[in-house]
């Protein structure tokens, strides 16, 4: 039986032989004593990429914006962000859970809001209101299928913050498809946050492992947030190592999951009854992930259809009713992403179009 093509998340990804090989290599102590010498290596490179003053290494993205945001925040707060933002669909209700903010949920199309979207969001200093105190922007937006913000949108709504007093943090779990795609170091987005979290186990391959960058205040307080919630690991190194090797190997190529996401858009569509979703718009498939709809000329849902196209090899997830979600990444070539387009049209009884 071929080995299936997962198209389910850019998490899916295993260690490359290579990867592995500095993994064995690694030399390791204990982090949360602080002499783990590959953590502190890892933590050196990540600030110096973002042009930050410090970073923590974390389990997960999900830890690092929830670090980030109790680091920032106040318990009844109020954090900024867009409606389908990962902060607030994705990470367990931690804003409330862990920081004892409310989020605010700005609308907008691919994930992205504007200046006036921030202005028209932020609290009268009121003793009846909650307080302003952080904006969060999410780039790449999972949910705006893979929409990269421009740098100059980006200086407009954390400015916009900045004038009201509020602090900004950037979920960049997928940063890195970001300066890929929008031709935009990792430094010039993160100078316009005083905090990033970057993720290493999405499109860069490395098992586990994110980080937090800021100044060395607050990555201090970051720290000792991890440590509370779980996070100190101790001989990590040997993740530290897979994911240093990852930000030196595997961002230039970034460009052939791009590449291969619009090659398989540009099958999908081709399957009667299918379309790319709206979030695509104007400007296509962005990045790594795609988006598409099952019209009325599908005569099921997305569940379906991905348990369908599972017994033939391939493997997606449904994110609404009639809505699938295909990520490319590192361990999917192009032949894989023409087998997925023909599995759907095996599964829709259709000839392409």
């Amino acid at each position: 039986m071929k080995v299936p093509v997962d198209l389910r998340s850019d998490t899916v990804t295993r260690p490359t032989p290579a990867m592995w090989d500095v993994m064995a290599r690694a030399p390791i102590g204990d982090d949360v004593l602080g002499d783990d010498p590959s953590v502190a290596a890892l933590e050196h490179k990540v600030a110096a990429l973002l042009g930050k003053e410090a970073a923590c290494f974390v389990p997960s993205g999900t830890m690092g914006n929830q670090c980030a945001i109790r680091a920032h925040t106040e318990p009844g707060d109020e954090v900024i962000a867009h409606e389908d933002s990962h902060i607030i669909l994705y990470e367990g209700g931690g804003p409330a859970a862990i920081s004892g903010c409310m989020v605010r949920g700005l609308r907008g199309p691919r994930g992205q809001f504007s200046k006036a979207d921030v202005v028209s969001a932020v609290r009268a200093d009121n003793v009846h209101f909650p307080r302003s105190r952080l904006l969060v922007v999410e780039n790449t937006h999972n949910r705006g299928g893979g929409a990269v913000w421009a740098l100059e949108d980006i200086e407009a709504v954390t400015g916009a913050a900045r004038q009201h007093s509020m602090r900004t943090h950037m979920d960049g779990a997928r940063l890195w498809n970001a300066c890929v795609a929008g031709g935009v170091t990792a430094r010039d987005y993160a100078r316009y946050f005083d905090s990033v979290s970057c993720c290493f186990s999405k499109g860069l391959g490395a098992p586990v492992g994110s980080a937090v960058a800021g100044t060395n205040d607050l990555v201090a307080k970051v720290r000792r947030i991890r440590k509370m919630l779980g996070g100190g690991m101790r001989q990590s190194g040997l993740l530290a190592a897979a994911a240093s090797h990852a930000l030196d190997h595997h961002i230039a190529r970034l460009s052939d999951d791009h590449a291969n996401a619009r090659a398989f858009a540009e099958g999908v569509v081709k399957v009667k009854g299918i379309t790319l979703d709206a979030c695509h718009g104007p400007f296509g498939v962005e990045s790594n992930i795609v988006l598409f709809d099952l019209g009325s000329a599908v005569p099921f849902d997305a569940p379906t259809l991905c348990a369908r196209i599972q017994s033939l090899g391939v493997l997606m997830l449904p994110t609404g009713p009639r809505k699938v979600r295909a990520v490319t990444h590192l361990d999917v070539n192009l032949a894989g992403v023409t087998r997925a387009v023909e599995a759907i049209a095996q599964a829709c009884g259709s000839s392409m179009r």
